[in-house]
């Protein structure tokens, strides 16, 4: 399925914080609750995400909330910032949301604030989004990505088909932050520990040294954009994985914050669509 996201009217969601739990040394798990989240529409997708909204500092905001007026009368200074995170898992019969974040100490904004967030706060977000899930008519299935895809990585394998033939890379930092993946299907999972290495250049190893099973294939490859977008021309253009069974984009890019990232993520896709879909003798004229 190509990764194209839900376009959908944004939508206030609150919460209140249930449970906190460290999961690894750099990844805090939040579970999300409460009487705001009766119905809430998720389950089609594996990789549904929410926007987190962080209020200014010392702003307040009128109510009832409404995101397009403050856009449309706060400066933009005073405009809550957000941050866009993977629905883990969603439980609704307890209407409990889990959310994993990243943990880097004092760095960044979301997960400094994971790892200081008690049980009873309020959280406002908007969504969700999503638009891959596993599709049982695969003959098999890659899964790609860093730790910021792991989430999301994790909850696609808990919706593979049984027994359904999976191979799966994950980077992260080092063995600690490994974590326990379960699925239906027939994963060979492989951890990659990046230690001081350039985040994803073992993965874009790895994936182009894979002996890649016949049949079709569906991937999903998400996480930093530099070995994102290698990624991408090696699967679409070198081996011709069609568009519509690639779910593949930049989580997040070194040296910008979400804010700069997804405010340049739009051209920056279509110039590498563009790039990797025009055919070289077009490029070469």
């Amino acid at each position: 399925m190509a990764d194209r996201p839900v376009r959908r009217k944004p939508q206030l969601n609150r919460a209140r914080v249930q449970h906190v739990e460290r999961l690894t040394p750099h990844m805090i798990r939040v579970v999300l609750g409460g009487e705001g989240l009766t119905g809430f529409p998720v389950g089609e997708y594996s990789d549904h995400y929410i926007k987190l909204l962080f209020p200014a500092e010392g702003v307040r905001y009128p109510e009832p909330f409404d995101i397009q007026r403050i856009r449309a009368d706060f400066p933009r200074d005073q405009w809550p910032r957000i941050r866009t995170y993977t629905v883990r898992r969603w439980n609704a019969e307890a209407r409990e949301l889990t959310v994993d974040f990243v943990y880097h100490g004092d760095e960044g904004l979301a997960g400094p604030w994971a790892a200081r967030v008690r049980p009873g706060e309020e959280v406002l977000f908007l969504g969700p989004g999503g638009a891959y899930a596993p599709d049982s008519a695969a003959d098999w299935h890659l899964l790609v990505g860093d730790e910021s895809a792991l989430p999301a990585i994790a909850a696609s394998l808990e919706r593979l088909p049984e027994g359904a033939p999976a191979r799966v890379f994950v980077e992260v930092s080092g063995p600690e932050e490994e974590q326990k993946l379960s699925t239906p299907g027939d994963a060979e999972v492989v951890w990659v520990h990046r230690g001081s290495g350039r985040v994803g250049e073992e993965l874009v190893r790895l994936v182009a040294g894979l002996e890649f099973p016949p049949g079709d294939v569906q991937a999903f490859v998400h996480g930093e954009a530099g070995f994102v977008k290698r990624l991408r021309h090696l699967l679409r253009v070198e081996l011709g994985v069609p568009r519509e069974r690639l779910s593949i984009s930049g989580y997040w890019r070194t040296g910008h914050d979400e804010d700069g990232w997804q405010a340049s993520k739009p051209d920056w896709n279509r110039r590498i669509e563009e790039e990797q879909e025009t055919p070289p003798q077009a490029l070469a004229s």
